[in-house]
């Protein structure tokens, strides 16, 4: 049987999902996710026979000598590791030490960033064999299976000296074909909520995205057509999470959640006549929604939806083609606020339109919007996005520090303002929407347990003391 080690690089810790890659040290409210993406493939290769395990490196206080420990003890076959483009380098360095160790052993690599850049990865690391693009499973069950590569859709690999670029593999049409996330290969103690502390469990619940924003890998991750799993399905996957690992709070993943309304009816319905007694979080977009859906997400155990706003200014909406008015933002939180369920807003600072008048309005609309969580992001491009192109056709790109600090410092300037300015911009955005009195006395007020009032209170430290 083949042993298979899948890992979270001893890289600085990152949400590593393909579409959203975010380090967690210097967003406020961003907790650490569980590998979920590795936990299907795990599932796959495990259905195939093999013994797989799970590591996330990142998160351990040893991770390098850990991980070396892994290889002489466990010695895979396979090593498969989890890139995301801000750290590219230091991700891709665990296996050159892999191959000291261990010079027989496969080694595969996963990402985003490979939708773009695959050949002239695997010509510059030589410690690479096979670059997994788009969604993994099936890809992952032919190599592990031991079908010749040449016959593999979707990757990219080095034999005989040369390197070769397979064509793409179709996305998956019945999401529930793909078994459940191996879990128990996870330590799920470690990936908590950051307000309530409680354990969390990923459940993505759909795939792909229509809209393909300006600056977004959605739709290059996962298509243009949105492809959901069975209410069925999804409910047997929440039935398995509470009793093998007794988890009660879910977040369920999605690009856009509530993009079919039957569909989401369907769900929260279900959820309610099993007694699941659940409480789970999503994203929505700002037109999908009314008071009524609202109302019955509540009821099914919803706390807290994500909207992506981005912008306080409806020029900079349209220019990065997100298709929704302020307007209807307001709308949509009202929406929710009315039915009890508190809002997170995304918002990005230092797209190539803004200016000082534009990062303003958005600042001023955050204030404005009766909203429980708000992140300032700041542009960051990743190869894939439309927003890639634009800037090397612009000459955005000042110096070779695209990611400096992925979502934290910008690594483009825009056409009005340097990657500085735009810094100074998301620092004051972030003070502004957090330090209000106002703010600070509706959260006291909403706060409904010590251990949630502590986590504010740490949140609140690292506020007032952020560079």
């Amino acid at each position: 049987m083949k042993k298979i080690l899948l890992i979270y690089p001893p890289s600085v810790v990152m949400n590593r999902e393909d579409r959203c890659q975010q380090p967690v040290k210097e967003l406020l409210t961003i907790p650490p996710l569980p590998p979920t993406d590795l936990m299907y493939m795990a599932a796959v290769a495990r259905d195939c026979g093999c013994i797989c395990k799970i590591r996330d490196y990142s998160l351990g206080r040893h991770g390098w000598d850990d991980y070396r420990k892994d290889l002489v003890d466990f010695k895979p076959d396979i090593i498969v590791v989890n890139v995301a483009t801000p750290t590219l380098a230091e991700d891709l360095s665990v296996l050159a030490v892999a191959k000291e160790v261990l010079p027989k052993v496969l080694t595969i690599a996963k990402g985003a960033y490979f939708l773009v850049k695959n050949t002239e990865v695997l010509k510059e690391y030589t410690s690479l064999d096979v670059i997994i693009r788009g969604e993994p499973e099936f890809t992952f069950k032919e190599i592990v299976i031991g079908n010749d590569f040449e016959k593999i859709k979707g990757i990219t690999y080095r034999q005989g000296g040369c390197v070769y670029n397979n064509e793409s593999r179709e996305f998956i049409s019945n999401l529930d074909e793909l078994p459940f996330p191996a879990r128990e290969l996870v330590d799920m103690e470690i990936y908590r909520r950051p307000d309530n502390n409680k354990k969390q469990a990923v459940i993505k619940v759909s795939r792909g995205c229509p809209f393909h924003c300006f600056f977004c890998l959605a739709t290059p991750v996962s298509g243009s057509v949105v492809r959901k799993r069975s209410v069925n399905n999804i409910i047997a996957e929440i039935k398995e999470c509470k009793e093998k690992y007794g988890v009660n709070n879910f977040l369920f993943w999605s690009d856009i959640f509530d993009l079919d309304r039957n569909w989401t009816v369907m769900l929260c319905q279900k959820i309610i006549e099993e007694k699941l007694n659940i409480v789970w979080s999503a994203n929505t977009r700002a037109d999908t929604a009314d008071l009524e859906l609202a109302k019955l997400m509540k009821k099914s155990g919803c706390g807290l939806v994500s909207i992506g706003i981005e912008s306080g200014s409806q020029y900079m909406l349209d220019k990065m083609g997100k298709k929704i008015t302020l307007e209807q933002v307001e709308t949509t939180v009202k929406a929710f606020r009315t039915a009890k369920i508190k809002v997170y807003g995304y918002f990005v600072l230092g797209l190539p339109w803004e200016t000082e008048k534009t990062a303003r309005e958005t600042i001023e609309f955050a204030k404005k919007l009766d909203i429980n969580y708000a992140n300032f992001y700041t542009a960051t491009v990743f190869p894939g996005s439309r927003f890639w192109d634009y800037a090397l056709e612009n000459g955005l790109f000042d110096k070779d520090d695209k990611y400096k600090s992925a979502y934290y410092y910008p690594s483009v300037k825009t056409h009005e303002l340097s990657k500085d300015r735009v810094f100074e911009l998301h620092k004051t955005a972030v003070r502004a929407f957090y330090l209000r009195w106002s703010f600070v006395f509706k959260t006291l007020f909403e706060i409904k347990s010590f251990t949630e009032l502590k986590s504010y209170f740490v949140a609140g430290l690292r506020l007032l003391f952020k560079r």
